[in-house]
């Protein structure tokens, strides 16, 4: 209580109230500084970098802007606070409370430049003519934010006098407790870095596995989100999904289409050598058929007439575009065989109805007898 009220007949004087006053001041300037410059000098630079399309520039302004903002308050407060006319803390404790709001907005800063990276980093590597997988820079880039603030949490941590040499080495101590505890969240962890740098899969791949079939959405530390065709989001343990075998639809360069065609029992062997090399060449001559492999063959006689084998890959693997192709070589199909008047094998039975001649030899002898 005495301090309390030494303190506050400091104001007393009409120095006390003077200085008070320019505290006062002084911190709104540099409030006012923090409005200017957000409203009109940032925004300026900022259009001015969208304008010139100077990319890196305006994410760079909007990763600092924020931290700027509170640079310029936390300014504003230190040299208020040297004309404030109470009595403050002691001199070592506001170093150590400027010290741990400076070192707090540097590492703010550079997390916030550390997430602009997805998007630069790419764009710059392609210049070179090289490519970055889509999940390899968002997996590292979570590594690297966690890696900022652990360094920015130990240095404001050993500002204020905690041992983080001895945390360290206690963790090194538990690590045996901590590893059996984290069993499964440790194999996730290597299983993610197994997917990262194997690359079975990317973001927005179609897999299939004994688990899960659907597109990849986002991969993390932990596990891989997989949206499946019913639009139900599914999340995968990263160690479950790197000891499966992995089907990656996305990767096929070409779909194969298979099926057999059957033809009337009356069609004539010239009809039937006709329609084989029309549909062919149409196979041949389709854009979007590949053109590596095609065979359309007499493969065999069934009951309801002569089937042709037709096997050939489509160059859209994704499901729409397969089925479009598919559609498209069925109705050419169908001209050719309109063309050259031969029809489709309809399943059907014969049934062969024959009189028993001893049971008409047997109605006979009974007439004869009546």
């Amino acid at each position: 209580m005495q301090e309390v009220s030494k303190s506050l007949n400091q104001f007393d004087g009409i120095e006390a109230w003077t200085e008070l006053g320019i505290s006062i001041g002084i911190l709104l300037i540099f409030l006012l500084l923090r409005k200017v410059f957000t409203t009109y000098i940032f925004k300026f630079l900022l259009r001015i970098a969208e304008k010139r399309k100077i990319e890196f520039a305006a994410n760079l302004m909007l990763a600092l802007e924020r931290p700027v903002r509170w640079l310029i308050v936390l300014i504003g407060v230190i040299i208020s606070l040297h004309y404030f006319p109470i009595d403050s803390p002691s001199d070592e404790l506001k170093s150590k409370i400027y010290r741990s709001f400076f070192v707090f907005l540097f590492f703010w800063t550079i997390f916030n430049i550390s997430s602009i990276l997805t998007i630069l980093f790419p764009k710059l590597v392609s210049k070179f003519g090289l490519e970055v997988d889509q999940i390899v820079l968002p997996f590292f880039t979570k590594i690297i934010k966690l890696i900022i603030i652990a360094f920015g949490a130990s240095i404001i941590a050993e500002e204020w006098g905690f041992n983080v040499d001895g945390f360290v080495a206690g963790l090194g101590l538990g690590g045996l407790a901590f590893a059996l505890a984290a069993k499964d969240t440790v194999s996730n962890f290597f299983g993610g870095i197994v997917i990262v740098t194997e690359k079975p899969f990317t973001i927005g791949d179609w897999i299939k596995t004994p688990s899960v079939e659907g597109t990849i959405e986002d991969i993390t530390f932990r596990s891989t989100k997989v949206r499946t065709f019913a639009q139900a989001l599914v999340t995968v343990p990263n160690a479950t999904l790197s000891n499966e075998p992995i089907i990656n639809w996305s990767k096929m360069g070409k779909r194969q289409i298979a099926f057999h065609l059957g033809v009337n029992v009356t069609t004539p062997k010239e009809k039937l050598e006709n329609v084989i090399k029309d549909i062919e060449s149409m196979l041949i001559e389709h854009k979007e058929v590949h053109p590596e492999t095609i065979l359309v063959k007499f493969d065999e006689f069934s009951h309801s007439g002569f089937n042709l084998y037709l096997y050939f890959f489509t160059n859209a693997t994704d499901f729409g575009g397969y089925l479009s192709i598919k559609e498209d070589v069925n109705f050419k199909i169908m001209e050719i065989l309109e063309r050259e008047e031969v029809q489709i094998a309809i399943p059907s039975q014969a049934f062969i109805l024959q009189k028993d001649s001893n049971v008409e030899a047997m109605n006979e002898f009974e007439s004869m007898r009546d």
